[in-house]
């Protein structure tokens, strides 16, 4: 059969599993992905306590150097960890607002005082809190919860021998709170601040609100595109008329896929969205810079140029579920960083998770910087030789 002698059907077998493997790597990222580096706040705001011929202990700074020096102990590794001493409870509830660290240990006051207490008739339990910063990131930031949770239960477990080897010593019986403290000495609160709520795809809804934004401002540049080349365009003037129309049709695209999206995803879908205008604007935002961005690599290469961003979509959106810590080196600061809907997600994390209002600055800047630098090499686009397409006589 002649079909069978033709090279694109000899190719097939190559460009298919070419196709495979491209497609495969976007899967990398997600495969084994291995922490490194967790920003976690740690505070001590224990005072110490005073005890007879010992002189002054501070139990809260005695736990906060092992820390110290466990993370010290993995020398050659990335440390888990990485911990981040903070003055107060204050400062460390500003930083986790400001999306500083995954979580926080707070040793609270008096730890100390009521660690000796534990051997006493009367014990009190000493406190730590535990805050998860979950809307940073509900991934890392559970992570971040359980291995803070199983460093308390550690330190419980060895506190609770070392009492009840001193109960042993002295030979005597134990009241009622005494044999209670055995079991877990020391209190932990565990508090998530931020939280994502029920209705957020798990805290990945600024994902999934990007993926359909992304999409859509494909197909619609490259509709506007397809739309406007198809006009005779006769001189300089009337390419960068078209350029100007091609700008206006973008801003109302983006206002429309703005607050229609926002109202789908909150009347439709049921996430919870805290304030409608500001994340309907954020979007027509986010849009509005994406279609200027796909738009001016198609005023220079054309349609072809469309393919760029398609191969984004499926290489940057397995990564912008994940933490950047959970990320290889090559990944986190050659692809993740220069993702352009990487601003969006960060900015509807603000918005949905962190009570932010719509604004111009940190991520609504930069998107507003790229929409701007798009619309400037969109209208130098104008400037190239206009090509005439042949005029048919009948």
């Amino acid at each position: 059969m002649k079909f069978l002698k033709q090279k694109l059907f000899l190719l097939s077998p190559i460009l298919v599993l070419t196709v495979v493997l491209i497609f495969s790597l976007t899967l990398v990222p997600s495969v084994n992905p291995s922490p490194r580096s967790l920003p976690i706040a740690i505070v001590n705001e224990d005072e110490g306590f005073d005890i007879r011929n010992k002189g002054k202990i501070n139990m809260g700074n005695t736990f906060v150097e092992k820390i110290g020096d466990l993370a010290k102990k993995s020398s050659g590794e990335v440390p888990v960890i990485h911990w981040i001493k903070v003055p107060d409870k204050e400062t460390v509830i500003e930083g986790l607002n400001n999306q500083k660290y995954y979580a926080a240990m707070v040793i609270t006051k008096g730890f100390s005082q009521k660690q000796a207490s534990l051997q006493t008739p009367n014990p009190s339990f000493p406190n730590i809190e535990i805050l998860i910063n979950e809307g940073m990131n509900a991934t890392a930031a559970k992570m971040a919860g359980q291995m803070l949770k199983g460093i308390t239960d550690n330190l419980n477990k060895n506190l609770s021998s070392q009492l009840l080897a001193e109960f042993e010593k002295q030979g005597g019986e134990i009241s009622t709170k005494q044999a209670s403290v055995l079991a877990a000495p020391i209190n932990v609160d565990v508090t998530n601040i931020n939280a994502v709520g029920l209705n957020s795809a798990n805290g990945n809804a600024p994902v999934s609100f990007i993926q359909p934004l992304w999409m859509s401002s494909i197909i619609g540049a490259a509709i506007v595109f397809i739309s406007i080349n198809k006009v005779n365009i006769k001189s300089r003037r009337e390419s960068f008329l078209s350029k100007l129309i091609l700008i206006s049709i973008g801003a109302i695209l983006a206002i429309i896929v703005g607050f229609g999206l926002i109202s789908i995803v909150d009347n439709w879908l049921g996430f919870h969205v805290p304030n409608f205008n500001d994340t309907a604007l954020f979007v027509a935002l986010s849009y509005f810079s994406f279609f200027m961005l796909i738009s001016a690599v198609t005023a220079w290469f054309g349609i072809k140029g469309i393919g760029i961003f398609a191969l984004l979509f499926f290489f940057g959106v397995p990564l912008l579920s994940m933490p950047p810590e959970f990320m290889s080196a090559f990944y986190r600061d050659w692809i993740y960083y220069w993702l352009p809907m990487r601003f969006s997600v960060e900015g509807l994390r603000e918005l949905l998770y962190f009570g932010s209002t719509f604004s111009f600055d940190g991520p609504s800047l930069i998107l507003l910087i790229m929409a701007s630098l798009s619309v400037c090499v969109i209208l130098l686009s104008a400037l190239k030789p206009v090509q005439q397409k042949g005029i048919q006589h009948g």
